[in-house]
């Protein structure tokens, strides 16, 4: 009945689009009938006209002779013909047959031929009346009026009309019972292509050949876009309206896993592990190593119970795991398990400080070093990337794991381990910098490189502008489609979204707070620990001993500072803690010399009995013993050359609870775009930052707690659980729409 009422709906306005044209198209066509014969008319007339001039011209002397109305009656006998008569040059009807009206003069019936329509209305019906031209040998002696009968062109208007009427309603029945066929296989059609839609046909996956969708109509597709296009804009409105409505915490990552993930496998990948066990004199120490991924990623795996894969390093690693080579972390804790892989000093070396760091780590910082490529490096990448696809699979208790794949150790891992495991979520997260196409293109496994990691389901950045550089790599060197708008790129039939997530810290819970002395009792055993009063002001740089950090620059600024300012020689100092790090590459330790070298020249320089401005730290230190140096100091000074994120400024201003200090940061850090409060500098230049280091240690009370507060709340919010919770929910509609794909699937076998 609906689909009746529809078509009614279309074919009664058709029906009356008929009949209208019908209406206005007769009189059309009878004015142009009656043009077509009357031109025929004045034809056959002129022809008449022609056989008669001579008879006519051979009587001119006496136009009333028998035999010229003789001629003129047999010329009359055309049944078409009503009647002749003959003008003479003074306009006298000189002759006429019996059917030529007496009253049509000639003046009358030369008026009447030279009007478009040259019709004369006479009792027995409409006449054509046509005049024409008797010429002799001296011109013009006469004029042939003769009359044709228009009845037979009212006759053959009428069969026109009626032939006409016929056809139109002809077409108008053909056209309806095509319409009511068409409609039916169509409606059918639309319908099927309808609920292919609703079921996520076409919107989340392509329609199946072996559907009975696929033969819907081809109008379907642009609804289709189009709700490809609002269901990318309503996950931006979602995405952007998860943001700060509420604070993310460990509880709310739990809910989030519970929910979009629905209690799913997470598989944590990485090089370094969270926990070290090594031995010490007493037994077996654990400890955290110096990493921002490990700050970042390690609360994450405590909130969602998972597993983490990574290089067993410490001394005491292999005493403390199972015959699985698994062990229960945080210790006492047991919140998830650490699987630990283990490597050859051989796989270490070509893996991990060859390829990774020589080769990787100086290609993605622009700090002007040389990567170094080897293919014996190369070839041991690849296997110790293929090790840990294996363990990943051999760990996965499900088809469909949510696996985290971290850092540039891993290139390859992605889409190793979507061979083994298809249906997995694989969220890859690159914590280290992107260069440009140009130079990324000096690498000669590129290609490689980005295949393997466009296996990844999602791939994320710490900022836009490393997605850029990423995106715009894959454009220079592979045949991928690229969609700018919504960031995705399709290689090899499968779609990855190239998405920044800026990482962060975990905001220190209220307990932890709560262990923390007093900012005037760290103040104290700081000073007292180097030998200062109370008075004497502090910046504290926290890092890895790596040439990236910008270690040697804030150093010579450092220096500057002391040149430009005399006045703070012996009131101020500078602790560097660095971290040991990748000693074994020669690059690392001829840095680490320089560090103690330039060290020692200021502290020659510019230091004195009881004095030294700058003290390195080369040694490891636990985050309590940093908490304490971050609340103690007045500055914190963190000057990378390039950097993706770095979260010592973060932890320093998480430490900070009393809303005093002052942060001096790199603008080539990925947190200078999240902290424009601090002091933004050029680590390049040293004056700059000698300026910056002398406008904090000037810096009034109430400033520093303007920007201190601005500092702490935009960290609170943007914490590590958010920059989890944004990928894992990004991962988990992802899920969704794999879930829809696959019961599709089974509909259609169905």
């Amino acid at each position: 009945m609906n689909s009746l009422r529809l078509q009614l709906r279309f074919l009664l306005p058709l029906v009356l689009t008929l009949i209208a044209t019908a209406y206005l198209v007769l009189p059309l066509m009878d004015s142009l009938t009656l043009r077509w014969f009357s031109r025929d008319l004045n034809l056959r007339g002129s022809l008449v006209a022609s056989a008669l001039s001579d008879s006519i011209a051979e009587n001119r002397q006496d136009f009333k002779t028998r035999r010229l109305q003789t001629l003129i009656d047999r010329a009359a006998q055309d049944e078409r013909l009503v009647g002749i008569g003959l003008c003479s040059i003074e306009g006298e009807v000189v002759r006429r047959t019996a059917g030529f009206p007496p009253s049509l003069t000639c003046e009358k019936a030369r008026e009447i031929a030279g009007q478009n329509e040259s019709q004369l209305k006479l009792e027995g019906g409409s006449v054509q009346v046509g005049m024409h031209p008797i010429n002799g040998d001296s011109g013009r002696m006469a004029d042939l009026v003769i009359l044709h009968d228009l009845s037979f062109l009212e006759r053959r208007s009428q069969d026109t009309q009626k032939y006409l009427i016929i056809l139109i309603a002809s077409l108008g029945l053909a056209m309806t019972l095509i319409t009511v066929v068409v409609a039916q296989l169509s409606w059918r059609g639309w319908m099927a292509g309808a609920r292919a839609l609703l079921r996520g046909e076409g919107v989340l996956m392509p329609m199946s050949p072996l559907s009975p969708a696929a033969s819907a109509p081809p109008e379907l597709a642009p609804l289709a876009a189009d709700l490809r296009a609002r269901l990318r804009d309503l996950e931006d409105e979602y995405r952007r309206a998860q943001g700060p409505d509420a604070e993310w915490n460990p509880e709310r990552l739990r809910t989030l896993l519970r929910t979009q993930l629905r209690g799913d496998q997470v598989i944590v990948v990485s090089n370094r592990e969270p926990y070290i066990h090594e031995r010490g004199k007493d037994g077996v120490i654990v400890k955290r190593p110096a990493s921002g991924l490990v700050t970042a990623v390690e609360p994450v795996m405590r909130a969602c119970s998972g597993t983490w894969i990574a290089h067993g390093s410490g001394s005491a690693d292999h005493d403390v795991v199972d015959a699985n080579d698994r062990v229960m972390v945080p210790p006492g804790r047991d919140e998830y398990v650490l699987r630990r892989l283990w490597l050859t000093p051989e796989e270490e070396q070509g893996f991990y400080y060859g390829f990774s760091n020589e080769g990787l780590w100086p290609l993605c910082h622009v700090a002007h070093v040389r990567p170094v490529f080897r293919e014996a490096d190369w070839n041991r990448y690849c296997a110790v990337n293929q090790r840990f696809a294996d363990a990943v699979v051999a760990e996965a208790v499900v088809e469909d794991p949510v696996v985290l794949v971290q850092d540039y150790h891993f290139a390859l891992l992605p889409a190793m381990i979507r061979k083994k495991l298809p249906r997995a979520t694989i969220l890859t997260f690159w914590h280290i910098p992107w260069p440009n196409p140009e130079s990324f293109g000096i690498c000669p496994w590129r290609r490689e490189i980005l295949e393997g990691m466009l296996g990844s389901t999602i791939l994320g950045f710490h900022t836009r502008f490393h997605c850029k550089n990423f995106i715009e790599t894959v454009d220079r060197y592979l045949e991928a489609r690229i969609e700018h708008e919504h960031s995705t790129i399709s290689f090899h039939d499968d779609d990855t979204l190239v998405e920044s997530y800026p990482i962060s810290i975990e905001w220190p819970a209220d307990s932890e707070i709560a262990t923390w002395l007093p900012v005037a009792d760290c103040r104290r055993n700081v000073r007292e620990r180097f030998g200062y009063g109370l008075e004497h002001r502090i910046a504290v740089g926290v890092d890895r001993f790596d040439y990236t950090k910008g270690i040697l620059e804030r150093l010579h600024a450092v220096e500057r500072l002391l040149e430009k300012h005399p006045e703070w020689v012996g009131r101020f100092s500078f602790i560097q803690v660095a971290a040991p790090s990748r000693s074994s590459l020669e690059e690392y330790r001829a840095f680490q010399d320089r560090i103690q070298q330039v060290t020692q020249r200021i502290n020659m320089r510019f230091g004195s009995t009881g004095y030294l401005p700058v003290h390195l730290l080369a040694e490891h230190h636990e985050h309590a013993q940093l908490i304490e140096l971050y609340r103690a100091a007045e500055i914190c000074v963190v000057t990378s050359l390039h950097d993706g994120m770095n979260l010592v400024c973060k932890e320093f201003v998480a430490a900070r609870d009393d809303e005093q200090g002052v942060l001096v940061l790199s603008r080539f850090a990925g947190a200078a775009r999240e902290m424009p409060e601090a002091l933004i500098v050029n680590p390049y230049h040293v004056e700059e930052c000698a300026d910056a280091l002398e406008q904090a240690l000037r810096m009034p009370a109430p400033e520093q707690r303007e920007r201190m507060a601005s500092l702490r709340a935009n960290v609170r919010e943007f914490n590590v659980y958010r920059w989890a919770g944004r990928m894992l929910s990004d991962g988990g509609r992802s899920r969704l729409r794999d879930r829809i794909q696959a019961r599709l699937k089974r509909h259609q076998r169905a």
